[in-house]
């Protein structure tokens, strides 16, 4: 896929929304390095914008400029602010999906979200800024990937590719669940990809 297809505003990556633009200028003011930008755009989604489950926090949002209005998001939405910040500063970014264990291990399973960002020294590198919590952790520090969910069990894999655009099953729960609770009963799945 070209580069340019991850500095393009879509949709749910709707970086020209005067919000979200307003944001990435914000967070780029007075640097003018790739990895630093990164950083800052990573820290905001990562610290700022509240997880929608954990927070148990209503509305449902889906595209980048929702994600950053109400302060909210599941990890999709999330990750769709965090790629609009980036392209919003000419940085390259895609989404990445992870299949994991809704429980301790086995089925039922659900996707999770997260970011691959390009840094011109590091290539792509996959961060996610689903926010921390007493045992999740992720970070910033390439090119170490830190993510927030390791994957372990059978069934559990790192969905192979970087998309430029949502998974169309993850556009549909987000937009059709009218609470966090409903989109918590039906969070999107899709068959092991590797």
């Amino acid at each position: 896929m070209p580069m340019k297809t991850y500095l393009e505003s879509s949709d749910c990556i709707d970086w020209r929304h005067p919000l979200v633009s307003a944001k990435a200028g914000e967070l780029a003011a007075g640097a003018d390095d790739p990895v630093e930008i990164a950083r800052r755009c990573f820290r905001f989604v990562r610290d700022e914008i509240r997880h929608s489950w954990d927070y148990r926090l209503n509305p449902v949002t889906c595209r980048a400029s929702e994600a950053l209005a109400h302060g909210t998001g599941y990890c999709y939405a999330k990750s769709h602010l965090l790629a609009a910040l980036l392209r919003a500063n000419g940085i390259p970014a895609g989404l990445c999906y992870q299949r994991l264990s809704c429980g301790d291990s086995g089925p039922p399973y659900c996707l999770h979200g997260l970011n691959a960002v390009w840094l011109e020294d590091y290539g792509w590198y996959r961060i996610d800024p689903r926010g921390n919590k007493p045992g999740v952790d992720a970070q910033f520090c390439p090119p170490v990937e830190r993510l927030a969910f390791p994957v372990l069990g059978p069934g559990e894999a790192d969905l192979p590719g970087i998309y430029a655009e949502p998974l169309a099953e993850v556009v549909r729960v987000l937009t059709t669940c009218a609470t966090v609770e409903e989109v918590c009963g039906n969070l999107p799945d899709v068959a092991s990809r590797d």
